[in-house]
Parts: structure tokens; C-alpha cells; sequence
């Protein structure tokens, strides 16, 4: 059971780590460009303005990872 959390665990982080970069990426290349640099640096921003512009998929897939790697990181301390 250790080893599936802790392969829960570090995959949920990484899809969240890579659709983060993905989102800050896409806004880059849409206007206003400066909400790339602040979603990069400030998280939750990410899927809130990739929503606003067309980019549904990435941000539910942000949010997705997000909830499974929390609810990981606490079964994970049970």
C-alpha cells in the first residue's frame, strides 16, 4: 500500500508540476502576455486565467492533480 501512495504521490505531483509550466506557457503566448511570468511565479493563478482563455482542459487537469497529490499527501500521513 506504501509503494501505490508513494507512486500516487510523486505522479500526481509531476503532471501538476508539467500542466503548471504547460499553463504559464500558453498564457505566455496570449495577450496580456505578462500573466505567463505571474502564473509562473504565482500558482493558483494558473488555472484561473487559462480558464479565462480557452484553456479549459490544461486548468482541469491542473486542478485535478492538485486535488489528488492533497489528498495523497494526507492519506500518506494517516
Amino acid at each position: 500500500m506504501d509503494s501505490a501512495l508513494l507512486g500516487l504521490l510523486i505522479g500526481s505531483f509531476a503532471v501538476l508540476v508539467t500542466t503548471h509550466v504547460a499553463l504559464a506557457l500558453g498564457l505566455f503566448g496570449r495577450t496580456p502576455r505578462w500573466r505567463g511570468g505571474v502564473a509562473l511565479v504565482v500558482p493558483p493563478l494558473a488555472p484561473y486565467w487559462g480558464m479565462e482563455a480557452g484553456m479549459k482542459g490544461r486548468a482541469a487537469l491542473w486542478i485535478i492533480a492538485l486535488f489528488t497529490y492533497l489528498t495523497t499527501r494526507i492519506l500518506a500521513e494517516l
